[in-house]
């Protein structure tokens, strides 16, 4: 599990990466909500390319983002995610949200 972070003007990309799990998920938070935090972006994109597996924890990952986000009128988008969690998304209502954009 990991969590590469990427500043470009007013937009944060938080490439993740391996397994997002009860065990991980507090990491990859505190990482973004650092970032978050730090740079106050208009945007957030949180790319799910190279994650192999998520369970009940990345919703919440991503849920407690947009939340964060949402007091700052910030936008949320969620790129590259392999069809099994896209669905998983899809199934939890975060396309009502973030933007989806699969692989």
């Amino acid at each position: 599990m990991s969590v590469e972070i990427n500043v470009t003007g007013e937009v944060v990309t938080a490439y993740l990466s391996g397994e997002i799990d009860h065990h991980n998920a507090k990491e990859m938070r505190e990482s973004i909500d650092n970032a978050i935090e730090l740079n106050m972006p208009t945007l957030l994109v949180l790319d799910f390319k190279n994650v192999s597996f998520m369970d009940s924890s990345g919703i919440g990952l991503v849920m407690g983002r947009y939340r964060n986000l949402a007091k700052s009128g910030a936008e949320l988008h969620i790129t590259g995610a392999e069809a099994g969690i896209g669905k998983m998304l899809k199934l939890a209502g975060i396309e009502k949200l973030a933007k989806l954009e699969g692989r």
